[in-house]
This record gives structure tokens, sequence and C-alpha cells, in this order.
């Protein structure tokens, strides 16, 4: 595993490197979304400036994600095709693991497309589609550590780590300026801001991190499938 993250063809390179600026971007715009919204909005900073900047940081995160994408289907070493990467679960290579991320980045077009259609279909409507952005969150992360074979380096980790404390920081720091009410509403927030980050680091200690991890992850779809 770590032979091929050294010696890679420079197509590898370029999609890890994608991949992972847009998981940083994309845990930035989660970040900002969750701190900025409602009644924890900043008092010193406009929501057109604040409105701006996650718009941005959205984009730039697809552009980085783009790259990812097209740099992987061009690397002769995955063998993905064009279909592959917007059809989760599809891939040959990792089917399980792609497959999260495929479903990740289709979400994010998903909210990208409405966006783009926003006036047109209201704002209750594009507000319960641009939440998928927070669920492409997650996806992301597990896609990450279950396919990429640069896993185990220790700044690939720290960059998980540093993703896995921002996002759940903003919730609870959302949670704590958000005042009475909606206690059901809050509660499921903090335990789902709590999962995350003990879910991938129990995944991390028993699947990438442990010897054998790539072979295991290139059959874990066809296990689950009850295949041969």
């Amino acid at each position: 595993m770590t032979t091929l993250a050294l010696t890679g063809s420079p197509l590898w390179y370029a999609g890890r490197a994608g991949g992972t600026l847009s998981l940083i971007l994309l845990t930035a715009t989660v970040v900002l979304g969750i701190a900025s919204a409602g009644r924890a909005a900043p008092r010193r900073i406009g929501r057109f400036e604040i409105a701006l900047m996650h718009r941005n940081l959205s984009l730039l995160t697809l552009v980085f994600l783009v790259v990812h994408v097209v740099t992987v289907v061009l690397d002769p070493f995955v063998h993905l095709s064009w279909a592959a990467s917007v059809v989760p679960f599809g891939a040959s290579y990792r089917p399980l693991w792609l497959g999260l991320g495929t479903a990740a980045f289709d979400l994010l077009l998903a909210v990208l497309v409405t966006s783009a259609l926003r006036l047109r279909l209201g704002v209750r409507r594009w507000k319960a589609v641009h939440w998928l952005a927070y669920a492409a969150w997650p996806l992301a992360l597990f896609h990450g550590a279950g396919s990429g074979t640069d896993t185990r380096l220790p700044l690939q980790l720290w960059i998980y780590a540093a993703c896995l404390v921002s996002v759940p920081a903003a919730v609870w720091w959302r949670l704590a300026k958000a005042g009475p009410g909606r206690v059901a509403g809050r509660l499921v927030g903090a335990v789902a801001a709590a999962a995350v980050p003990v879910a991938l680091t129990v995944f991390l200690a028993g699947g990438p991190l442990q010897s054998g991890w790539a072979q295991r992850a290139a059959t874990t779809a066809i296990q689950l499938g009850g295949g041969g």
C-alpha cells in the first residue's frame, strides 16, 4: 500500500490531491454553514459576506472534486468508467468505498443544480435539498479512508482528524448558541455529531490501518451482496 503511494503515476497524485483538497474544502463549507446559520450567525460579519464566502467555498470544493473524479477516471490503474463516476457502487475497483464517494459527488451535484434553480424551486424545497451537503460530508470521509492507498500516512490521518474535530465542534457550538427549545432536534444533532468521529475511528482501527486492507477493500461489496 505504501509502495503504491510512493510510486504512483502523476494522475494518481493528482487524483489523491484533488480528493484530499475537496474534503478539506467540503469540511470548511459545512463548518461555515453550520456555524453561521440562524441565531448563531456572527454579528461582526454581514450575512451577505458570509453567504458569498460559503458559495465560493462550495464552488471551489466542486472544482477540486471534478479534478479528483477526472484524474481517477483517466488513471489506468483504477480502470474506472465515466458511468461509475456518477452511478454509485458500479465500479469494479473497491466498489463499496468508491460508491460512497460517488454518492457524495451526486449529492453535491444535486445541491449545485437546485441552487441554480433556487428561485423556481422556492426556499423551502431548496433548503430541503441543501441539507444533502451535510450528508455528503461523512460519505466523503469514509470514501477517502476506505479507498485511499495513503490512508495510513501520518499527514492524511492528521487531515482526517482535523475534519472530524471541526464539524462536530461547529455543531456543538451552534447548539450551545441556539437557546432553549427543540430539545429532540438538538439531541439528535449532538448524537449525530459525536457518532461520525467514533464510527470513523473504529473503522480506521479495524480496517485501513490493518495489514491486508487493500485486498479486503477490493471485495467488500461482493461479500455484502452474498456473492462469491
